[in-house]
């Protein structure tokens, strides 16, 4: 099973990349995380917010695997403990399915994304960068299959 983050937004500052990576790389290879940026569109000074968002959503949609799981990130969406994304991770894996994060830009998520979505998760009640998000996902990721495994990242 692959975890396909896919994410509005290049040109991350390299902190980003470097704490993104750590995490990443440390997820063994039955849930692998592999991060496609998608560019954001272009600006333009009349166009309206709604119009970019719609914009994103497609191509965050155009993206996604064919028959994969797909869970929207969203600030209206599901809080999930440690314990809860340690399981749904679990099922992830034992379905063999894909499993695809998306990720909306500054604006937040097209509808037809989280229309899309299987389930909607939110990180937090709180509103994150979203260059953060990606790695605060990684992290998350990571100690959620380490919980699994028994691993002592995790400590309760």
């Amino acid at each position: 099973m692959r975890i396909h983050l896919l994410a509005i937004g290049n040109r991350m500052p390299g902190w980003v990349n470097e704490a993104y990576r750590t995490y990443a790389q440390r997820l063994p290879a039955e849930c692998r995380l592999e991060l496609r940026e998608i560019a954001a569109p272009r600006r333009g000074r009349n166009m309206p917010v709604e119009r970019l968002r719609e914009q994103e959503g497609e191509a965050l949609l155009a993206a996604v695997p064919r028959d994969a799981w797909v869970v929207a990130l969203d600030e209206h969406g599901r809080g999930l403990d440690t314990a809860t994304l340690s399981g749904k991770l679990d099922d992830w894996m034992q379905s063999g399915r894909d499993v695809c994060l998306l990720v909306g830009g500054p604006d937040g998520l097209a509808p037809a994304c989280r229309a899309r979505a299987d389930l909607t998760w939110s990180l937090s009640p709180l509103t994150f960068p979203h260059p953060l998000v990606r790695v605060i996902l990684a992290e998350q990721l990571y100690r959620a299959w380490s919980l699994l495994r028994g691993h002592p990242y995790h400590r309760e």
